[in-house]
């Protein structure tokens, strides 16, 4: 699954682990990504969306269908 956000768009920044001895190595901060399910009444289906848990709130303040209008909007498919 790849790790960004079909609605706000959030993908994996990038940085340093820094280690004791103050080595840098490279690593990545995944936002966090989970699949969900919602229904659609105005299509009268399901729709699966990978959304991260900002994104999830989001979606309980603005609604389904304003979130999906949003998601097209980016020209994304649903």
């Amino acid at each position: 699954m790849s790790a960004h956000c079909q609605l706000t768009g959030a993908r994996p920044g990038f940085g340093n682990k820094i280690s004791h001895s103050h080595r840098r190595t490279s690593r990545r901060f995944d936002p966090n990504v989970q699949r969900k399910r919602y229904w659609l009444p105005g299509e009268g289906r399901y729709v699966r969306l990978t959304l991260s848990a900002k994104a999830i709130k989001t979606i309980d303040g603005i609604g389904v269908e304003a979130a999906v209008a949003r998601i097209r909007a980016r020209g994304e498919r649903v």
